[in-house]
């Protein structure tokens, strides 16, 4: 975590000293919103589509600094993170986070899913996105523990404190449920999209059965868990309890996710948020494989998990509170323990719509969205820069811009879609990109000032507003 000042150069008339999208601060000359984007010709890769969209966008979007900020944040994963080439004829790319020179197998997804949209638009882009998917596939053959990977499958990872069964090429071993289910959503909505089948191949099939083994494991029926993770670490975070094991779970049908996808450990280990977002995974998985690989038998095994952790989420996932009525716990352990909180990373309660787990008029998430934005839910702030959701990743009083994002792409109210993006437009910190978070009563006091996802996620917002409510971005 890199928590940064962002400091106005008062030494010289009219400047600012910036940061651009590598996190190293750089003067630039002042204008009311100076040149931040990485310069045609440098890009890590350019997309006739994307900058169609964007010139489209700021041809008629009235207001200045959102063009700015879209110009800037949409197209940040392919400026500065892609690496696209091909292996064994076959596209490729590794996609790092931004400051992070590593592949997460969530991040990647993410990054890349607001340019799915374009990709029938543009073969370039579709192949990109074919690499990623091309890559996580290797990625989960070599580990579906695993949530993160190095470029170079023969490096040796960096947290040599780690007490886990590490390969050489994974940087991190952390697992987390929704690194497995990411994959899933990319590959199946690129199916959807594009109807290319070239990357869904037997190997891809035997990622899916890994990923269905792994889920099948993490439900701990027989009492044993094959994975366990500890750190040498003063951040209680990073590490799990009793020697790795963590707390104990009853099994009851939900799947255990040693972390969360801000990569913090669990406390009760059935995370609810991703057991959401498993349902929805295997059931996609479950159409791919027997659609394309004529597999019944194992997408009939696929459904049937789905339906299983369906049912155990509405017996165990559910409680009452006594303010909000029913609500999704974030936590539960199958005992009758409940976390009652959210945190910013996606897969959270709030996101449930935007991963298409639950319909956003039901009313036990409605229920669950008023609790998470309020000052009820422990890691909600509320400063005098902007409200939003936060969690234990950062720290108190930090607020994350993708949340307020997630709210805004998960909003049925133009007011509230409006004061989202105001408040995203108001704390970019002067920098023209999104950060990891700020803090509630400062937003150039923030943490990571290179982070691709932010950044795409909020063009996907500007993006979808754009396409559907354009005359809300002319009111902001």
């Amino acid at each position: 975590m890199q928590r940064r000042k962002f400091i106005q150069n008062t030494a010289m008339a009219g400047g600012l000293t910036m940061i651009n999208p590598t996190g190293i601060f750089a003067n630039t000359v002042c204008k009311k919103f100076p040149t931040v984007r990485v310069p045609e010709g440098a890009r890590n890769f350019e997309s006739k589509a994307i900058e169609k969209a964007i010139k489209k966008f700021s041809k008629n979007v009235n207001d200045e600094e959102l063009t700015w900020l879209f110009n800037n944040c949409f197209p940040n994963t392919l400026d500065t993170t892609v690496t696209y080439s091909t292996y064994k004829g076959a596209p490729d790319t590794y996609v790092i986070t931004g400051d992070i020179d590593a592949m997460w197998l969530r991040d990647s997804s993410a990054q890349v899913w607001p340019y799915m949209q374009f990709a029938d638009e543009d073969k370039d882009l579709k192949n990109l996105i074919a690499g990623v998917i091309n890559r996580q596939t290797r990625q989960i053959l070599k580990d579906p523990y695993a949530n993160a990977f190095y470029d170079d499958p023969e490096k040796k990872g960096e947290w040599t404190s780690d007490n886990t069964d590490m390969l050489p090429g994974v940087h991190e071993r952390k697992y987390e449920i929704d690194s497995l289910c990411y994959p899933i959503r990319l590959a199946y909505n690129y199916w959807k999209t594009t109807g290319d089948t070239a990357p869904f191949d037997k190997q891809w099939l035997v990622a899916i059965k890994n990923i269905l083994k792994t889920f099948k494991e993490q439900q701990e029926k027989d009492g044993t868990n094959p994975y366990s993770f500890s750190r040498n670490t003063s951040n209680g975070t990073d590490t799990r309890f009793l020697r790795g094991k963590g707390y104990p779970v009853k099994p009851v049908g939900l799947i255990c996710s040693a972390f969360r996808p801000s990569d913090d450990s669990t406390v009760y280990s059935f995370l609810i948020p991703s057991n959401f977002f498993a349902v929805v995974s295997l059931n996609q998985a479950a159409e791919m494989v027997e659609t394309l690989q004529d597999e019944t038998k194992l997408a009939n095994e696929l459904k049937a998990l789905a339906t299983e952790v369906k049912q155990a989420i509405a017996k165990y996932g559910v409680t009452e509170h006594e303010k909000y009525g029913k609500i999704y716990a974030f936590e539960t352990d199958g005992f009758g323990n409940h976390l009652m909180m959210d945190d910013a990373n996606v897969p959270s309660l709030l996101s449930l719509p935007y991963l298409d787990a639950v319909d956003v008029n039901d009313p036990i998430y409605q229920n669950t969205r008023d609790f998470v934005w309020s000052l009820d839910n422990p890691f909600f702030f509320k400063g005098t820069a902007a409200e939003g959701i936060g969690g234990p990743h950062v720290g108190m009083n930090m607020i994350w811009p993708m949340a307020i994002t997630m709210r805004g792409l998960t909003s049925t109210s133009d007011a509230e879609i409006k004061e989202c993006i105001k408040m995203l437009k108001n704390t970019h910190g002067g920098t023209g990109f999104m950060h990891e978070t700020f803090h509630k009563d400062d937003p150039t006091d923030f943490t990571r000032s290179w982070f691709a996802w932010a950044n795409t996620l909020f063009g996907e917002l500007l993006w979808k507003t754009y396409q559907e409510k354009p005359e809300l971005l002319n009111s902001i």
